[in-house]
């Protein structure tokens, strides 16, 4: 990812909707206090299928920031994308922002796994239940898996380098590395990140192939990795979005660098083959400190992956002592997302926001409802750990294979 030091890609702004808070200082409070918002599905159609509990999106109004226009052709996930969008836009003071004279110097791009499940679910039941003249013209573009970057574009008329990532849970680390490179390569501003709604019936349906997913009914039990217990991940939906911007262009406008996207590297190991994933991610841990000059004792924290799968769990903690060496016994590991589940691509970027407020705030977060850690790693659980912070290495691995790792610098760091 490596690119002109005076281009480096700066986080200008940050947007949260999340399960534990429907905007970045809510969501930074639970995450800091370690609350669990994991509870019973409750959407409509779920009641009797086998997964009984998630992380979902409570008290969110679309029509309190987006356009009708908008509503009517977009799915829940894109909902949470456009509102995300618009918080990060506004923390980066580019909330006002008028792209008429530069329209191609702003882009979008997202990652996400399933797209739009519930509209595409609710226009399905009219076709058999009604007939085709009865589904209406945005079955064809809300449900894919683009439609966040590309109604995120419209709605702005952001005419810049607009794309999105597939490549599995780990697509949310790409996304921000392919930001990175386009801020690096000439584009002022890419507005990245990723956002999922995956708990619709039909989503649900699809999810329960996942040998990996956690059925358990008990929340306080249902997502437990790196422990005894574990017993696989409990999804969630929300996401964030990040405002990444060339430093030149932010220091210019009197904007404040909240962190740098430093280091990236992915790698591939294929579906559920989890003892060949401590490779695979250690190597994406090597190729993310050398693109980001980073030598592994300069690792302060790890957002780690936190599958929840035994067999899963060990192989990431070996990679972090593989690549970290002895100091990977004793920097800080965290988990945050075991407090809100495992959002697929919008999970690691979650951990990227949650990485950059950390770094801000001296402070690591812990592992919510996670208490006796079986594997030799310095897991924060309980509280939060007062530390010094300049650099985060947040990790990610898809149920398809992919790995990916991404070194996050503090906005003081040289």
């Amino acid at each position: 990812m490596s690119e002109p030091h005076d281009r480096r890609a700066a986080i200008t702004g940050i947007g949260v909707v999340a399960p534990n808070g429907t905007s970045t200082g809510t969501f930074w409070k639970a995450t800091q206090e370690g609350l669990s918002v994991l509870d019973r599905v409750t959407r409509e159609g779920c009641e009797h299928l086998p997964l009984k509990v998630a992380g979902e999106v409570r008290g969110f109004d679309p029509a309190a920031t987006i356009e009708e226009r908008f509503l009517v052709q977009t799915d829940r996930f894109t909902h949470f994308a456009m509102a995300a969008a618009d918080l990060a836009l506004d923390d980066a003071r580019l909330g006002q922002a008028d792209a008429s004279e530069a329209p191609y110097s702003i882009g979008v791009v997202t990652a996400a796994g399933s797209g739009g499940g519930a509209f595409g679910q609710r226009e399905l039941q009219q076709l058999w239940s009604k007939g085709s003249r009865f589904v209406g013209p945005y079955q064809s573009i809300a449900w894919f898996y683009a439609a966040s970057t590309g109604q995120i574009s419209i709605r702005r008329k952001f005419k810049g380098p607009c794309s999105v990532v597939a490549s599995d849970e780990a697509g949310g680390l790409d996304a921000l590395a392919h930001a990175a490179r386009a801020v690096r390569r000439g584009t002022d501003v890419i507005v990245a990140g990723s956002t999922e709604a995956p708990l619709a019936p039909y989503s649900v349906v699809c999810q329960l192939g996942y040998e990996e997913l956690s059925t358990v009914a008990d929340p306080s039990r249902a997502y437990r990795p790196f422990t005894e217990d574990a017993c696989g991940f409990v999804p969630a939906e929300g996401g964030a979005m990040l405002v990444v911007e060339a430093e030149p262009a932010a220091r210019e406008r009197g904007a404040d660098v909240r962190a740098y996207l430093a280091g990236h590297a992915a790698t591939f190991t294929g579906a559920s083959r989890w003892t060949e994933s401590r490779e695979g991610l250690a190597q994406a841990m090597r190729g993310a400190l050398a693109d980001a000059h980073c030598a592994p004792e300069e690792v302060d924290v790890v957002f780690a992956d936190a599958l929840g799968v035994p067999e899963a769990d060990r192989a990431e903690a070996l990679a972090i002592a593989d690549v970290l060496g002895a100091h990977g016994r004793r920097v800080p590991v965290t988990a945050p997302k075991t407090g809100t589940g495992r959002g697929y691509c919008a999970a690691p970027v979650l951990d990227t926001a949650a990485a950059v407020l950390a770094l801000e705030h001296g402070l690591v977060p812990p592992t919510p409802g996670v208490v006796a850690v079986c594997h030799d790693m310095d897991l924060v659980t309980g509280r939060a750990r007062p530390a010094e912070l300049r650099t985060a290495l947040v990790l990610s691995r898809g149920l398809m294979g992919s790995n990916s790792a991404l070194v996050v610098r503090h906005g003081a760091a040289g």
